[in-house]
């Protein structure tokens, strides 16, 4: 019989702490056995999962201080550094929240060939990310998003002023033949495909690479600016400001407009599945020839920082559509991973462990259907 390789042994060892972490967090809740039963399991298959992650790798850098006084040079604050602290953005957000449920993750982007992005892709190697696949851009900075958080004394800091660098430009040449090569090992024996599309260059320019592969495996597609580019994919998740700017007219407060802007864009796109995420509202699940189906908001904990939610949602969603779950559970285990992260500061994970202790002591709405709700607000 075959040895199994080193890198194979790794990714078995995962699979099986995490499933541990997730029966171990189950059984120091005193709970009800049966409640969320689907949900649990599917959180235990999400261990053996492999996805592949293609989008605009981020910094998030954090920096803290002490206001002290108003400066003599101008009108503004004097600022006492205190301490950084770098997190992941965009794509490697994405990257960081599917390590943390346990898959095995392949990101393919670019980091720019200075400090910052040597520091980033270390984290998500440290992650357990397979980084290969992360390629230096000679002579180009990393795209990164510098916070300024400040207060007096005792205080808590706030965000006073935020310093951006667009990153690496879209890749071309030898650079971009690289991407492609890197993107096509990391789809070998891959269950999903995350694109992650913030704008800056990278999936735009393995467009049609992007386009062959998703014909052989789902390929789920979060853009802010691009939706229509991603014709038929397994899903889109647009939030209700992009499904606005995607068909060209307001929504607002009203569920059936949503609905009509959500099925003309998948008419035009072909796309299997729209998750549109609505806020404190919930989300909305719109499929082909099916009800919509509407969850609402799990918990109700007021959010304390929403930056990156939208990450945690769209990982946790690809990675239960990689284990073929029907696209209401996916939605339903999204909708808690997104209330639990929203109780942290700045781009944060959700754990299989903590998605799983929640799942324990709180039932998940099921949802309903557009109509059968529409039907009680009129009655």
């Amino acid at each position: 019989m075959p040895r199994a390789r080193a890198g194979q042994r790794d990714d078995a060892a995962a699979a099986t702490r995490t499933k541990s972490s997730v029966r171990a967090a189950v059984n120091g809740k005193s709970a009800n056995k049966t409640q969320n039963a689907d949900l649990l399991a599917l959180l235990e298959k999400c261990a053996r999962a492999r996805v592949v992650v293609v989008g605009d790798l981020v910094a998030d850098e954090y920096v803290l201080g002490e206001t002290e006084r108003v400066s003599r040079e101008a009108p503004v604050l004097v600022v006492r550094y205190e301490r950084s602290e770098l997190r992941a953005g965009c794509a490697a957000n994405a990257v960081m929240n599917l390590c943390a449920l346990g898959a095995q993750v392949r990101p393919v982007g670019l980091v720019g060939d200075d400090p910052i992005g040597a520091r980033l892709r270390a984290m998500l190697a440290e992650a357990g990310a397979d980084v290969r696949g992360i390629l230096v851009a000679a002579g180009e900075s990393t795209a990164s998003k510098t916070r300024i958080l400040a207060g007096g004394k005792n205080t808590r800091r706030q965000q006073i002023v935020r310093l951006d660098r667009d990153g690496p430009r879209p890749p071309e040449g030898a650079l971009r033949d690289a991407l492609v090569r890197a993107l096509r090992t990391a789809a070998r024996g891959a269950d999903a495909l995350l694109v992650s599309d913030y704008g800056l260059g990278v999936p735009s320019s393995l467009h049609a690479e992007l386009s062959t592969l998703g014909r052989s495996l789902p390929l789920c597609a979060d853009a802010r600016y691009s939706l229509r580019t991603y014709g038929g994919a397994a899903l889109l998740k647009p939030n209700e400001v992009e499904l606005e700017q995607a068909v060209g007219r307001q929504i607002g407060d009203d569920l059936r407009a949503l609905e009509s802007a959500a099925r003309a864009l998948l008419r035009d796109v072909d796309a299997g599945v729209l998750l549109v995420t609505r806020g404190r509202s919930g989300m909305a699940v719109v499929r082909p020839d099916l009800p919509t189906v509407l969850l609402p908001a799990h918990g109700a904990h007021e959010a304390v920082d929403v930056t990156g939610a939208g990450d945690t949602v769209m990982a946790t969603m690809t990675l239960a559509l990689a284990c073929k779950a029907d696209p209401v559970e996916a939605a339903r285990l999204a909708n808690v991973a997104g209330a639990l992260v929203v109780k942290k500061p700045g781009t944060a994970t959700v754990s299989a462990a903590e998605l799983a202790a929640e799942l324990a002591v709180a039932e998940v709405a099921r949802g309903g259907t557009l109509a059968a709700i529409s039907g009680k607000k009129r009655a």
